[in-house]
């Protein structure tokens, strides 16, 4: 039986993935874009660009070649960054096995088009792949994963069978999954929970208090959850893991790049200064973009999420952004 397993993207997130697995010795190979990132891994056995001081299962196979890494993988684990998720599955297409199964482990919204990755991978795989994908998301640091601390997330696949044989997958005594069937909801939670960080970090960075960050975690929540509604995901799913829990984290976190980048924008660093000094991706930065743009589009109402774009491509000071939150009209709290 073929259980060789292909994880796209070695950034932290895709790093842990594929160590995850290789520790329950499976046979894994990771994909690497960065050439001499690739060498370095093979040689020294760890990602010192986005997973420093964490040591790789000697069976992982890392490779620079995509096309290699793909062919004749039972699963393909895309984990990406969410804006050139489409062109890297285009260039992996070929190599797909019909029969293979699919799993996304990116969020965010793609610009230019505002899909979510459900609709990017609906556009681009052939129709036997299409329901043979899988959304992995929910409250998971890289490195708290990748140090086996206790951990839950979600997957959530259109096809039972397929979401089933991902949970058992990745499931160890210490990284539970469960299985979900709300695909647009799990994926506009994991990606707008980046935004809302992006403004709780704001506040932090401002000197704002518990108070302030509580209520853009509830708030932001409705925003989410409203969003979702309006594409037809299930309310019940932003009170869960990809929603609720996977918001909380990201808000809270020292860990959370995007919680990070809006500290330092209320602490008045200019965000292309911010941004040069990262290794790696704030998806929050991007999705900001998407995310208004699609409230815009969809007629949603999202008041922090339109004042965090303000901030990031309008250079709104921050802190008038807070009051303009603050100040606006008065009404009954509704979700």
């Amino acid at each position: 039986m073929n259980t060789r397993i292909a994880v796209v993207g070695a950034g932290s997130w895709g790093t842990t993935l594929a160590n995850l697995l290789a520790q329950k010795d499976l046979a894994v190979t990771l994909w690497c874009f960065e050439k001499d990132l690739a060498q370095r891994m093979r040689t020294s056995r760890i990602n010192d660009l986005y997973l420093p001081g964490i040591p790789l299962a000697t069976n992982l196979q890392i490779t620079d070649d995509l096309v290699a890494a793909v062919a004749d993988a039972a699963f393909v684990v895309y984990v990406t960054p969410s804006q050139v998720t489409r062109q890297v599955l285009r260039q992996s297409l070929p190599a797909l096995l019909s029969d293979a199964v699919i799993v996304s482990a990116s969020k965010g919204i793609e610009n230019d088009s505002l899909q979510l990755l459900s609709q990017v991978f609906d556009n681009e795989l052939p129709p036997g792949l299409k329901r043979r994908v899988v959304f992995l998301s929910g409250p998971s640091f890289a490195r708290e994963v990748s140090q086996h601390m206790p951990t839950a997330v979600v997957a959530a696949g259109y096809e039972p069978a397929m979401a089933e044989a991902v949970q058992l997958l990745f499931s160890t005594p210490v990284f539970r999954v469960y299985t979900h069937d709300d695909i647009v909801g799990v994926e506009l939670g994991g990606a707008m929970k980046n935004v809302i960080a992006l403004a709780a970090g704001v506040a932090d960075g401002l000197g704002f208090g518990y108070n302030t960050r509580a209520a853009l975690i509830t708030r932001g929540l409705a925003e989410m959850t409203r969003m979702g509604v309006k594409l037809g995901a299930d309310r019940e799913t932003f009170a869960g893991l990809a929603g609720m829990g996977d918001l909380v984290l990201t808000c809270t976190g020292d860990l959370s790049r995007n919680r990070s980048v809006g500290m330092e924008l209320g602490k008045g660093r200019p965000l292309e200064e911010i941004l040069a000094g990262m290794n790696m991706v704030a998806e929050g930065v991007k999705t900001t973009l998407s995310a208004y743009q699609l409230a815009q589009k969809l007629g949603v109402d999202v008041p922090i999420i339109e004042q965090t774009y303000h901030i990031l491509y309008q250079n709104k000071d921050p802190r008038q952004a807070v009051t303009d939150l603050m100040m606006r009209d008065l009404k009954a709290e509704k979700l």
